[in-house]
């Protein structure tokens, strides 16, 4: 599902014009961004949480030549499924 594919099913699903629900989506997707950015933690409950973390600088190898190549340090964003999404996905939900 993409983004356009997202918007239709939400506006069919609360009866919302689909450019009234293009920008509540795009509102909540900046609020995640922004707050995961500042380096706080989006909890929706039963649904996940967003979160930042860090990735340590390494060594790795360029699988081509084999030659060792230094990879540098960078920060990551991480998505933890709840326990709700989690048995929908898995067909044991309640």
């Amino acid at each position: 599902m993409n983004k356009q594919e997202l918007i239709d099913a939400v506006a069919s699903a609360t009866g919302s014009s689909k450019a009234m629900t293009g920008e509540a989506i795009d509102a909540v997707i900046g609020a995640i961004t922004n707050a995961v950015v500042e380096g706080r933690t989006v909890q929706l409950i039963g649904f996940g949480s967003f979160s930042s973390g860090e990735r340590a600088a390494r060594t790795g190898r360029n699988p081509a030549t084999g030659e060792e190549i230094s990879i540098a340090a960078a920060k990551t964003v991480k998505f933890t499924a709840g326990k709700t999404f989690k048995d929908a996905v898995n067909g044991t939900a309640k």
